[in-house]
């Protein structure tokens, strides 16, 4: 990415745009790399003082430069922020962050099918996103690498062959850090119904998670095994998961992820018409 020709364009200067201009600007590219459209005054002088950036408040001639068009947009604008966009754009690569926006809408939107669709998630705030890829059938192996150079700033990625798919991964892993917020809250909360300060509880909480997840990460064995390890014949974790599974947590839990991805499509239904 060190390529100082490289030009990036980012249309919405967000947390999602900061997390990848961030990590971009740390593997040594310029802020004048960068050009980002950012209409919101106080997200604009937020992108001036962490990376050096003046943002334009609407899209103009500058974004002619850009080899690369990072759409950071939320799904309802999208149409709307394409149309001044798309004047200037139409030899540059397209990749889109938008949650649910089919890549038929986007390349109509954008005037070409050059056009990689991405789910990321909010832990490439902190380098360690889970981001999966979807490209159309004209983008070159040059174009996908050049995503991956940009997506690989936020953490992991994946490229997926059918876009349906992303409506998956949306369930997955692009809500997926709001169930682990949500067990942390369950956690933090019995902690102190236990006797523990709200801040002891959610200490063990987040390091029990951050440690399970990279011990997960390390071993080649199954969830179930590692699962199984951790659960002696009558102990007391056995007692838990007892207790969960009379509850029915995980077919409720498989449940609500299927209407994560019910509602995935249905976004890309609603907002890819225009």
């Amino acid at each position: 990415m060190s390529h100082s020709s490289q030009h990036i364009a980012f249309i919405g200067g967000g947390n999602m745009a900061s997390a990848i201009i961030g990590g971009l600007i740390r593997q040594g590219m310029k802020p004048t790399q960068i050009t980002v459209v950012e209409p919101f005054a106080d997200t604009a002088a937020k992108l001036l003082k962490d990376f050096g950036i003046t943002a334009l408040p609407s899209a103009g001639p500058a974004l002619a430069r850009a080899d690369l068009v990072v759409w950071a947009v939320k799904p309802q604008i999208f149409s709307e922020a394409a149309a001044p966009v798309m004047a200037h754009t139409s030899k540059a690569l397209h990749l889109s962050v938008a949650a649910g926006i089919r890549t038929d809408s986007i390349c109509r939107w954008v005037g070409t099918d050059r056009v990689v669709r991405c789910m990321p998630n909010t832990p490439a705030l902190v380098g360690q996103g889970m981001t999966a890829l979807f490209p159309c059938a004209s983008v070159t192996a040059a174009d996908q690498q050049l995503v991956e150079q940009v997506i690989g700033t936020t953490g992991q990625y994946l490229w997926v062959a059918e876009e349906s798919q992303l409506d998956a991964v949306t369930a997955l892993s692009g809500s997926g850090p709001a169930y682990v917020f949500y067990f942390l809250e369950a956690m933090t909360e019995a902690g102190v119904g236990m006797g523990l300060s709200a801040a002891q509880a959610y200490q063990l909480a987040v390091a029990t998670f951050s440690g399970a997840s990279s011990l997960a990460a390390a071993s080649t064995e199954s969830p179930e095994v590692l699962r199984q390890r951790v659960t002696s014949k009558g102990g007391t974790t056995y007692a838990a998961l007892t207790a969960m599974e009379a509850a029915g947590i995980k077919p409720a839990f498989i449940k609500a992820m299927q209407a994560a991805q019910v509602r995935a499509g249905e976004l890309g239904d609603e907002f890819g018409k225009a």
